[in-house]
């Protein structure tokens, strides 16, 4: 975006820029790390597809607070102009949006939504890793108590317990269709052993099913509310808090 390189120019005491012409109807809002891994709050109108005119307001720090002042600084016939604000599901987002953007739609950004359920079925793979490890350790600590050489036990792709968690890592991010044959093997084998993580999986790509498909949004809604039901059922308390987040937010 073009008015990034006025930030060196007009960054003041304030440290802020703010552009009010380049207010649309959609606009989004998000948080970004500029340099030295300082966060910014940024917002922007994605009408302007990152051309000239998309930079609406850069913010140092991400405190609501902080972010409303600067953005109030825009005139509320402005501000009334936005008809929807893209975000995620940050509460602070959520105060920033309703605070400074009152007659906005407020859209949950979907990629953001979906990285939660990644780092959801990640959670589970990583508590079962550690759960393994411990074990083996337990093993590996029994065998020289007796004197005799551990041999871990080898899966048909030639990975240990622990190496087919932790090379799962990566396959689990992508839908069963985007697998290499390395991956699929190994998830596979993953499944056969690790039934939470497959449920965990399979909660996440159904999810990113329903933002995937051509579908109306009555039809969505209810895909979503069975989507909620299979969550409660499945009692991962990762999954439940972005069910009661988009609860809270809707």
């Amino acid at each position: 975006m073009s008015e990034f390189a006025e930030w060196s120019k007009e960054h003041s005491e304030d440290h802020h820029l703010v552009f009010p012409e380049n207010i649309s109807k959609s606009i989004g809002i998000d948080e970004t790390s500029l340099s030295n891994g300082e966060l910014y709050t940024i917002v922007t109108n994605k009408l302007a597809n990152g051309k000239q005119g998309s930079l609406i307001a850069l913010v140092e720090g991400v405190k609501s607070e902080d972010v409303i002042k600067v953005l109030k600084q825009i005139p509320k016939d402005q501000r009334d102009k936005v008809e929807e604000i893209t975000l995620d599901m940050a509460n602070n987002m959520n105060l920033i949006a309703s605070k400074c953007f009152g007659k906005a739609a407020i859209v949950i950004d979907r990629f953001h939504v979906q990285q939660l359920a990644s780092e959801a079925v990640q959670e589970q793979r990583i508590k079962i890793r550690w759960e393994t490890l411990e074990a083996e350790n337990e093993k590996i600590k029994e065998s020289r108590e007796k004197e005799e050489k551990y041999i871990p036990e080898l899966l048909p792709n030639g990975d240990t317990l622990p190496q087919l968690l932790a090379r799962s890592r990566y396959a689990l991010f992508k839908p069963s269709s985007k697998w290499t044959k390395s991956q699929e093997q190994r998830a596979e084998l993953l499944f056969e052993r690790f039934p939470k993580i497959h449920k965990a999986y399979k909660l996440s790509m159904h999810l990113r099913s329903i933002f995937e498909e051509d579908i109306t949004k009555s039809v969505a809604n209810l895909k979503l509310a069975r989507w909620y039901n299979d969550v409660e059922e499945s009692g991962f308390k990762s999954f439940q808090t972005i069910m009661n987040t988009f609860t809270y937010f809707s």
